[in-house]
């Protein structure tokens, strides 16, 4: 039987690769499936279109694409090492373990396509749908690829009114984000450790076999 420190370890390998599965086979079926702009009606309020971006969770623009693809390494290096940490400490709490863990998948989920899509694949178009080309023949180089995006919830459609200020007989959409996966993975992992688990992250250090500590 497994210990308790090692079952914590097994659970967030568990967790992360089964986030990395499902948001990886998503998107490739998207990618090879569709074409940029392209979308399916699920319901009224949930569609399937496909976009790509160079930046961050939900299409956010930060910085240059190469200096958000690094970050990404050491951030994911960091959270890795943390929670191999916490994984080994008796008195750490599964939640914690869990919701770390989903952060580290989505974080992880983003940078692959990043790292391997643009080595892999043609560009996406509007008229044509992406061809796997061969590693190392694609549309950008290692660590520039684009992040697709399919999710789209737009719960709320309406117009403003024309007498409100500025956007008067302007189209309005209630959460109008396009995201993925692992976008949601990173999200819901943040929110809950700042739901329930926000003494433990202002307490967060690294702490070493040898007993040296880094805060």
């Amino acid at each position: 039987m497994f210990s308790c420190k090692l079952s914590k370890g097994w659970l967030a390998v568990l967790i992360v690769f089964a986030v990395l599965f499902i948001d990886q086979a998503v998107k490739l079926w998207v990618k090879t499936s569709m074409t940029l702009g392209e979308s399916i009606r699920i319901t009224d309020w949930f569609y399937i279109y496909f976009i790509e971006n160079n930046g961050m969770a939900y299409g956010m623009q930060i910085g240059s694409k190469l200096a958000l693809s690094l970050f990404r390494v050491v951030a994911i290096g960091f959270l890795s090492y943390y929670i191999w940490l916490q994984a080994h400490k008796p008195n750490a709490k599964w939640g914690y373990i869990v919701f770390l863990s989903m952060i580290l998948a989505g974080a992880a989920g983003n940078l692959i396509d990043c790292m391997f899509y643009g080595l892999c694949f043609d560009a996406s178009g509007y008229f044509a749908v992406s061809q796997y080309v061969g590693f190392g023949n694609g549309y950008a180089p290692f660590l520039m690829g684009k992040v697709v995006d399919m999710l789209y919830f737009p719960l709320i459609e309406t117009t403003y009114p024309d007498w409100f200020p500025w956007w008067g007989g302007e189209r309005f959409i209630f959460f109008s984000p396009i995201f993925n996966i692992a976008d949601s993975s990173i999200s819901v992992g943040v929110a809950a450790l700042l739901l329930f688990y926000h003494k433990e992250i202002s307490h967060i250090s690294l702490r070493s076999e040898s007993g040296v500590k880094v805060e």
